[in-house]
């Protein structure tokens, strides 16, 4: 399960890290925008979480830890952060946030565009103040175009980047992800894009927005409509240019997930199930014209073995398979572990950091504090 990172000395805005000593202002809501604001305290920043005097909304929603009434979102996305209650209509308030814009490296916000600039706080005024400031702007549609004033949501980012269109069955319904999909890739996206902007050393704004996140996330489609005029069709599972390559039922009732997308990984599998000489099957192309058959085929081959021995044979074949693990799987599963993978943080267990950095590593301080936890020192004393 990994170990608790949380420790007394390793804890306060002081703390070390590859990012120790900026410091960021997360007046986001929700997820994209506090999920970026999370990666750059994972790594050492000196994050101050503020809320509306009600709380985020991330605090209360969906599932609550039993053991202290806490949302499980609030305690991840939210780790790392000191928080402070501001109410940016009253003037005291008004004047803390100020503040501490006079002294902060980012701001990260996701309102709607034009609320920061009718609140009195656009970029000319924070830029003003602060010119070597980036603030990160994370919305549906971008700060310019036709949409952009629209309410945004990973859903419809989803349905509008063409991810939608691609998932589902042949013949059934567009589906959105069951995960919040876009707002966790986003946050990924907003932070990569504020280190930019911090590396270039110029204050400006940068426009990280759910729809072109997904987009982006198309690979080449677009450029394949454009020269081609061809769509990548429904497939379920399945890719064009990659058969097999899916999920397929073992005699035990598990489930394995296979991909062949390279000739040798595919002449491997083909080799296992025993049509390594079958012509049809032995170019990309081929593979793709005859997919419904080459499908049957590792279909009736995985129906017939369990998953134990469908996994043997297609390792030591050095073929890519992977068992289908929901999450009681992947808490005891020994890879997860050794690489601890999920880390216990205020004794909740959780995703650990998103990648290993050799000689500066970030580290898991705390999971997401009470509401305006931090707020009589900020107050008092700003940063």
């Amino acid at each position: 399960m990994g170990h608790d990172s949380t420790s007394d000395d390793d804890t306060g805005p002081s703390a070390s890290g590859p990012l120790g000593g900026l410091r960021v202002i997360d007046m986001s809501t929700v997820l994209a925008g506090p999920n970026c604001a999370r990666y750059l305290a994972d790594f050492g920043a000196d994050v101050i979480k503020v809320e509306r005097p009600d709380g985020d909304g991330l605090r209360n929603m969906a599932w609550t830890d039993p053991r202290d009434g806490v949302g499980l979102w609030w305690k991840l996305v939210n780790r790392n952060k000191r928080t402070v209650v501001l109410d940016i209509k009253d003037d005291a308030d008004r004047a803390t946030l100020l503040r501490l814009v006079d002294e902060a490296d980012v701001l990260v916000e996701n309102s709607r565009p034009g609320t920061l600039e009718r609140l009195g706080l656009g970029p000319d005024v924070l830029l003003e103040r602060r010119p070597a400031l980036v603030i990160t702007r994370i919305s549906g549609f971008g700060q310019t175009g036709p949409y952009a004033t629209r309410p945004g949501f990973a859903t419809i980012a989803e349905a509008m980047s063409g991810f939608a269109a691609l998932n589902g069955e042949p013949d059934g319904a567009p589906l959105v992800p069951p995960i919040a999909l876009t707002d966790e890739v986003t946050g990924l996206a907003a932070a990569f894009a504020t280190m930019v902007a911090l590396y270039s050393g110029v204050g400006q704004v940068v426009d990280a927005n759910l729809l072109e996140t997904m987009f982006h996330l198309m690979g080449p489609l677009a450029s394949l409509q454009a020269v081609t005029g061809e769509q990548q069709p429904r497939l379920g599972s399945g890719l064009p240019y990659t058969v097999p390559r899916g999920t397929y039922r073992c005699a035990d009732g598990r489930w394995v997930a296979v991909s062949t997308s390279s000739d040798s990984v595919a002449a491997r599998v083909l080799d296992l199930i025993g049509v390594g000489d079958d012509e049809r099957f032995t170019t990309f192309a081929g593979r793709a014209d005859h997919r419904e058959e080459l499908e049957a085929l590792l279909t009736d081959w995985c129906s017939v073995r369990s998953s134990a021995d469908v996994i043997a044979e297609f390792t030591a074949a050095q073929a890519a398979i992977g068992p289908v693990l929901d999450m009681a799987d992947i808490a005891q599963d020994p890879h997860y572990a050794a690489r601890g993978t999920i880390e216990a943080v205020d004794d909740t267990p959780m995703q650990s950091l998103i990648a290993r950095l050799s000689a500066t590593p970030g580290a898991l301080r705390w999971a997401g504090r009470g509401l305006d936890a931090d707020g009589d020192e900020i107050r008092s004393s700003g940063w």
